[in-house]
């Protein structure tokens, strides 16, 4: 299983959550609504959930390994990189 797009749809630069991405798989799947957060420690990736009862979230999606959720996290952290350094060299408008 390759990943074959990422695609950072919203950026927020106030709050928790910084980014909203979505990610192909072998030009066939695509997993939408995966969160950047900006934890304690540092940015995470959030899967897709869905509130359950009382307040508790449950993944829609989600890898089954962790190799396979690094290599999610640090595809989306590249683009996600990519994309900020291009928002940081556009200029303001006047």
């Amino acid at each position: 299983m390759n990943i074959t797009d990422v695609r950072i749809r919203k950026i927020n630069d106030e709050g928790k959550m910084k980014a909203v991405v979505s990610i192909t798989f072998d030009d066939e799947f695509v997993v939408h609504d995966i969160k950047i957060i900006e934890g304690q420690n540092g940015l995470f990736i959030a899967m897709p959930s869905r509130k359950m009862g009382e307040g508790d979230f449950r993944d829609i999606a989600h890898p089954l390994l962790s190799e396979t959720r690094n290599k999610i996290k640090e595809a989306i952290f590249t683009e996600y990189e990519k994309v900020l350094a291009e928002k940081d060299t556009e200029e303001p408008e006047e």
